[in-house]
């Protein structure tokens, strides 16, 4: 079985980033792991600061795919459709 894809998604836990996190559950396909970082809850190990530093995350929510931040900010928004041609749902 090929590896999932990884989803990550950085979220400051406020109704505008869990809207989004609920719509990419809802897209992703069995073949997705979906993980939820909330940067206002501290991770224990600051796994989830250290990611958002990497990836170079400005604002939230923002999205990671395989490794790699998507560009989906139009309009101050998350573009789903980018999303899906960067491979969310995608069996």
């Amino acid at each position: 079985m090929a590896n999932k894809r990884l989803i990550e998604v950085f979220t400051a836990g406020c109704y505008i980033c869990e809207n989004t996190v609920k719509e990419i559950k809802a897209l992703a396909c069995p073949n997705c792991e979906v993980i939820v970082y909330n940067l206002n809850k501290k991770c224990e190990t600051n796994e989830c600061e250290n990611k958002a530093k990497q990836y170079g995350i400005k604002s939230v929510p923002a999205v990671a795919i395989n490794g790699k931040l998507i560009d989906c900010y139009n309009n101050r928004g998350i573009d789903f459709e980018a999303l899906k041609r960067a491979g969310l749902g995608q069996c």
